[in-house]
């Protein structure tokens, strides 16, 4: 018997790995927050664009609002729950969904940030795996159709990592992964952790610079100032990372230490990382506001303390100084609560020992 599966938050990853799913004929129900989002995939179902290289394609799918969800105490439960809420909604989305799983049936936290220890506590480590999207550039644009801002991963990136918490191979992440490789290029990590950390280094070089810049991603690289305080952002990060014990992958498809020699200031490397990435936007990288970016023209709340912020706290229990990524934290809120108007002037301005 086919798998049971629900979409926890059906925003941009979860409508784009959930609708690939749905597509191939998996039995998929989505569940989402957003009235507008369930009436539009009720009525036309579920529709993907890419920028480029890919068709096109609407797929029906079975869809609920969160007042609706108690209807599934009437039928069957569901074997794997992916969870795909912002970070700040993961543990009330868990507690939700408990009551509708399986015995034997498991959550999956595809999501930003470091969430898979908030869904231990509501379900138990032994019932929660973790899927990191890497570079997806996926955005719900409107109500039931979700944008992607390139092509396919394929062999040139891979897109989903999916990985037990204790670092072995099962069948089960492996099922994860044939689900995940329905969308794009997938493997199965033994090293959950250390990928997870490299795609917080990741948005914390470049979610917060758009969201509080009102900048896409591009324009952030093709400043230097701007440019060089991500690589100071992902120094800090990275040095936290290795400090806890993470063994960390490329981040940007680079090797970490030259980030964070270049953000320490190294010429070499610094060279090296500027080289890199201004020629990734001068091949058409970045054209699009990241997921924070995309938060702050919404009114939505951000992930700001669930990413920078993160890295501020797991830093102080450990005796390091992250001083870039405490300004931008702040900045971010500011800027989301209305103090500060979005502009580069927040980071040009900032005077950092």
């Amino acid at each position: 018997m086919a798998a049971r599966i629900a979409i926890m938050g059906t925003g941009a990853v979860g409508a784009y790995a959930g609708a690939h799913m749905a597509q191939a004929g998996e039995d998929v129900t989505f569940i989402d927050m957003w009235p507008e989002n369930v009436e539009a995939m009720r009525a036309n179902g579920l529709r993907v664009t890419h920028l480029r290289d890919v068709p096109e394609f609407v797929t029906p799918v079975t869809a609920l609002h969160l007042t609706e969800v108690q209807k599934i105490s009437r039928g069957q439960p569901f074997d794997i729950v992916f969870i795909c809420t912002k970070s700040y909604d993961t543990e009330w989305a868990a507690v939700m969904m408990r009551q509708y799983l399986a015995p034997g049936g498991f959550m999956v936290s595809l999501q930003n940030c470091m969430n898979e220890a908030t869904i231990a506590g509501v379900v138990g480590w032994g019932r929660t795996l973790g899927a990191i999207a890497s570079s997806i550039t996926v955005d719900l644009a409107l109500p039931g159709h979700v944008k992607r801002a390139s092509g396919k991963g394929g062999a040139a990136h891979t897109v989903y990592r999916v990985g037990e918490v204790h670092g072995r191979i099962t069948d089960r992440a492996k099922e994860v992964a044939r689900l995940c490789a329905l969308s794009d290029s997938t493997l199965v990590t033994t090293n959950l952790w250390g990928e997870r950390w490299s795609k917080l280094v990741t948005n914390a070089m470049a979610n917060g610079l758009s969201a509080c810049t009102g900048m896409i991603s591009r324009d952030t690289l093709m400043n230097d100032a701007l440019r060089r305080f991500g690589a100071r952002l992902g120094s800090e990060a990275i040095r936290t990372g290795q400090a806890l014990g993470y063994s960390l992958e490329e981040v940007h498809h680079m090797d970490p230490e030259t980030i964070a020699k270049a953000g320490e200031g190294d010429p070499e490397a610094l060279a090296e990382y500027d080289a890199h990435r201004l020629a990734e936007a001068a091949k058409g990288g970045g054209a699009h506001r990241p997921s924070m970016g995309q938060d702050m023209v919404k009114g939505r709340r951000t992930e700001i303390a669930f990413i920078n912020g993160y890295i501020v706290d797991r830093a102080a229990e450990i005796g390091i100084e992250t001083p870039a990524n405490a300004a931008l934290t702040r900045i971010v809120q500011q800027v989301e609560r209305g103090e500060l108007q979005p502009g580069p002037e927040h980071i040009l301005n900032l005077r950092l020992n």
